[in-house]
């Protein structure tokens, strides 16, 4: 008689992956089974939002004080409003050229839109007046030469 039919055979079992082990079922499984079961739930994990809520709606919640957007002033409007019509273009013109829609250029002149100093920036280049700072619908200087 050889060794070989003497030596003792074990059989073992490939321990489960950690994926498996994380399902629902194999959780279920272990709670049947008696085993302590650790689960953590993250905060928004699993979710696949591009526009999350921040951690800050309970704080913005209890804000009391009405909160709203600046709004470009009414004389600002008028300006680009008159230097507008002054170089003969119409909103959809003026707005093709700053690269911006024309509901925007609609909202400026009208006093409802929220000002962006590169939009108006824009606009002062494309009309050649100023609409910032103290001297606002003065021309514009013309680029290279000091104020």
């Amino acid at each position: 008689m050889s060794d070989w039919d003497t030596a003792p055979i074990t059989l073992r079992k490939r321990a489960p992956k950690s994926s498996t082990l994380k399902t629902e079922k194999a959780v279920n499984d272990a709670r049947r089974q008696g085993f302590t079961v650790e689960t953590q739930a993250k905060w928004g994990g699993g979710a696949n939002r591009q526009h999350v809520t921040t951690k800050n709606t309970a704080k913005l919640d209890r804000e009391t004080e009405e909160l709203k957007h600046d709004q470009i002033p009414l004389e600002l409007g008028k300006l680009i409003q008159q230097g507008r019509q002054n170089k003969g273009l119409s909103q959809k013109d003026l707005a093709t050229k700053v690269n911006e829609k024309a509901q925007v250029i609609n909202d400026y002149e009208a006093g409802r839109g929220i000002p962006n100093q590169m939009v108006i920036g824009k606009i002062e280049r494309v009309l050649g007046i100023k609409l910032r700072g103290k001297d606002r619908g003065k021309p514009l200087a013309a680029p290279g030469t000091k104020k």
